[in-house]
């Protein structure tokens, strides 16, 4: 049995940065949401429209990142 650890290094580190990026997003899309509920508190007439689509894209990036890892497994 002969085992290509080159490929096994690649997929790896290809699996830590993904894991790292997601978790990056995850975090940003909560503190959108953090950052939202900090301005409308304080000013309720501005709304905090920027974080909330800011939120809204972090999540859907990390929506996006989980169902095609499912769809990787899944073939």
């Amino acid at each position: 049995m002969h085992i290509n650890w080159s490929a096994l290094a690649d997929t790896a580190a290809v699996s830590f940065g993904i894991t790292v990026a997601v978790v990056a997003a995850f975090a940003l899309g909560v503190l959108s949401l953090s950052r939202r509920e900090a301005a409308t508190t304080a000013t309720p007439a501005r709304g905090g429209a920027l974080p909330l689509a800011g939120a809204t894209v972090c999540f859907a990036a990390c929506a996006a990142a989980v169902a095609y890892g499912l769809t990787l497994i899944a073939s």
